[in-house]
């Protein structure tokens, strides 16, 4: 459903007031990766996405070149698409009708080492990293992997991410590595794409106490639109009971959306059949499933139904992550 076909709809106008945040975009990191596919944000009237631009899956070169390849598409495009380096540039996007857009790193592999790596990426428009994607690295534990802790390189970087303005964020990432992060953390975390383990028991997801210590840094937990990480369901329902969930425990001003999506499925598909270590068998079984950018005006119509109120639906929709960023980006 486009914004068009909401018009008459009661949840048209709160969608149309908010400022909508999409915390982050699961593309294929590679220097070939199709961006077209960022007109499904746009045509849903979504004002930022945090696109992937690299994982510890591959090596952190690759993350380079696709940094390369982004900047350059989008900086052609400026009538339609606007790199955010501060907030205000996401608020003057949505005031001209475009989207704007930072990047996000999953895992610290792509610092090959060195901390002088992290204020570079922060240059070139990366605003979040997390520490490991799935299995342990130099920075920490990951979630499919034995669960060691933040590592001393590990605590390293999340002094230099507090210092530089990046968000430290914890998706992803094993039990007792997040809890270290956001334990040394002098700035808010974020889980940026996880969702309650309570509701859908895979390691992906996170626990309820781990929900509560992000909130206690004044974090904000994006919600995943990957039906295995909802329950196999991709149904806006079941996306509004992730959040009502998050939202009851630690109160909706620490809940935003992150939807994980990426129209280039296949890619994704293709990475978990080939990359068993990274996902393992028993957990991804089956074709992945996402809620496309289209659905969250279904997301906001379901909120008002379950009487959420319009000031929390739209610091859910984007003004919560907004906020954050204003606090911890420099």
């Amino acid at each position: 459903m486009t914004m068009t076909d909401a018009i008459d709809r009661p949840a048209s106008f709160v969608y149309d007031q908010a400022l909508i945040w999409d915390n982050h975009a699961g593309f294929e990191s590679r220097p070939d990766v199709d961006l077209s596919q960022l007109n499904h944000w746009r045509a849903s009237g979504v004002s930022f996405v945090s696109v992937n631009a690299g994982y510890d899956v591959r090596p952190w070169t690759n993350t380079i070149h696709t940094l390369a390849h982004v900047r350059r598409w989008i900086m052609a495009r400026p009538n339609d698409y606007l790199l955010a380096r501060n907030t205000a540039d996401i608020l003057q996007a949505r005031s001209d009708g475009r989207l704007a857009i930072a990047f996000d790193i999953e895992g610290m592999e792509a610092l090959d080492g060195n901390i002088d790596m992290i204020q570079l990426y922060y240059d070139l428009g990366v605003r979040q990293m997390l520490f490991a994607y799935n299995r342990n690295n130099s920075a920490g534990g990951g979630c499919h992997d034995e669960d060691t802790g933040l590592t001393p390189f590990g605590r390293s970087v999340v002094e230099e991410m507090n210092r530089v303005g990046m968000l430290v964020d914890c998706s992803h990432s094993a039990y007792r590595t997040t809890m270290d992060a956001m334990e040394l953390s002098e700035s808010p975390v974020t889980f940026s794409h996880s969702n309650p383990k309570a509701l859908c028991d895979h390691p992906r997801n996170i626990t309820d106490d781990q929900i509560r210590s992000c909130a206690a840094t004044g974090g904000v937990i994006g919600i995943n639109g990957i039906g295995k990480f909802l329950g196999d369901s991709i149904e806006p329902e079941h996306y509004v009971d992730h959040i009502e969930y998050t939202a009851d425990l630690v109160g909706a001003r620490h809940v935003g959306v992150a939807l994980d999506y990426s129209d280039g499925s296949d890619d994704l598909q293709d990475a978990i059949t080939g990359q068993s270590n990274f996902w393992p068998p028993q957990w991804y079984e089956g074709k992945m499933e996402f809620m496309a950018p289209n659905r969250l005006i279904d997301v906001v119509d379901i909120m008002l139904r379950r009487n959420f109120s319009g000031e929390d639906i739209t610091g859910i929709l984007g003004g919560n992550f907004f906020a954050l960023a204003q606090r911890v980006w420099v």
